[in-house]
């Protein structure tokens, strides 16, 4: 099944997350729907909030940046855990499902160390580097309640603002379902 994705607005993309703790045959269809969800909306992750699911988990695809070099993962993360974050920041042009047709550069390490479980319930420790850090680090910002808005400065942002109105009243185009929280 294919879930709407929920626009900026929504409260739920504002919530820090549950941790996960049943496995089980409704867990596993559920990351199976957020990979069709993903997949289906052309993302490279996809966090549970941003199906309106408050939970600790989210998914990435970054495999699609350099398929040539066959680097990169596609993989889900449950009840992930940030141990550290190194290296000089550098800056790169983001963008989110939840914000569509937005997209700023986002300053972040480039590389991360983590603990986290895999959709089994297995334990793991890993570190991850380049763009496959990147986007693991904005998804762990949406299972934060933090938005990649949030890491640009105050003056974008009031520049975006209308945009950001807008999207949240549903005034946008994408060949993707969402969820509009303010939509009248």
């Amino acid at each position: 099944m294919i879930y709407p994705i929920r626009a900026y607005g929504d409260p739920v993309l504002r919530a820090k997350c549950e941790v996960i703790t049943d496995f089980g045959d409704d867990f596993q269809k559920l990351v199976e729907d957020m990979y069709e969800t993903m997949d289906g909306s052309d993302g490279v992750g996809l966090a549970a909030p941003q199906i309106g699911k408050s939970l600790r988990l989210f998914m990435i695809d970054s495999t699609l940046f350099d398929k040539e070099k066959k680097e990169g993962i596609r993989t889900a993360f449950v009840n992930p855990v940030i141990l550290e974050e190194t290296g000089d920041e550098w800056a790169f042009e983001e963008g989110c499902l939840s914000i569509p047709d937005v997209r700023e550069d986002v300053n972040r390490k480039p590389k991360v160390k983590m603990k986290y479980q895999t959709i089994t319930g297995e334990e793991k420790e890993d570190t991850f580097e380049g763009m496959t850090a990147r986007v693991i680090q904005h998804e762990y910002d949406h299972i934060e309640g933090v938005l990649f808005t949030d890491h640009i400065s105050p003056f974008k942002r009031q520049l975006l603002k209308g945009k950001l109105t807008n999207i949240s009243k549903g005034k946008v185009n994408v060949h993707y379902r969402m969820k509009f929280a303010k939509r009248k």
